[in-house]
């Protein structure tokens, strides 16, 4: 990944000069200081800086390596957002890619979530999908979350829903979170953790 190396008197100057140089705004820019001396007659801020677009280019190049290992011939299509990245592949095997329970393709999110903030000092966002995969996912999940609700909101009887990975839980909490009848829970221990769903009192 390609870095870039500042230095100024203060962090703040360095930030500059970086912007300046770069011709980019803050937002598009991952910086943080590497070193920095304040003394009496002596002041340096030194920073390290990446662009967004660069850090993009990582994953993508990363994807590439990793699925050329496979043995799979692959196909990108990158979506930037004001905060975040959404990165779609498509391959010769998606079910490979995808893994039984997503396996395969939340252990590349983790791999490559690492690799960046080995490299930049911080996690940067972005959504790794396959053959939209996690949407269609998503939909089923919030599907069944809502169909639950019903019956809860009727019944007023608490329901425990399948055990579910942080992912799935938190589609599961947002699909309902404005919800007038019910609210929900997650209990247990993972890799156990669960999500329940309880009616909310006087509705």
């Amino acid at each position: 990944m390609k870095k870039y190396s500042y230095q100024a008197k203060t962090f703040e100057e360095a930030k500059s000069l970086a912007m300046a140089e770069l011709m980019e705004q803050q937002e598009n820019l991952f910086i943080r200081e590497v070193e920095s001396v304040n003394k009496l007659f002596s002041k340096k801020s030194v920073i390290e800086v990446v662009r967004r677009e660069d850090v993009i280019e990582h994953i993508k190049e990363m994807l590439k390596e990793i699925c050329n290992y496979m043995g799979l011939t692959i196909k990108m299509e990158v979506k930037k957002r004001e905060d975040s990245v959404n990165i779609s592949v498509y391959s010769d095997n998606n079910a490979i890619l995808i893994g039984k329970n997503a396996r395969t393709l939340d252990a590349l999110n983790t791999i490559i979530r690492q690799s960046i903030y080995n490299e930049i000092g911080e996690y940067y966002k972005f959504v790794l999908d396959v053959s939209e995969y996690k949407v269609k996912q998503q939909y089923l999940i919030e599907k069944a979350a809502k169909q639950v609700a019903r019956e809860v909101s009727k019944t007023k009887i608490e329901a425990k829903l399948e055990p579910m990975n942080s992912y799935e839980r938190r589609i599961v909490h947002n699909a309902l979170t404005n919800n007038k009848y019910v609210y929900t829970e997650s209990e247990g221990k993972e890799p156990h953790r669960y999500v329940v769903i309880k009616p909310k009192e006087n509705e």
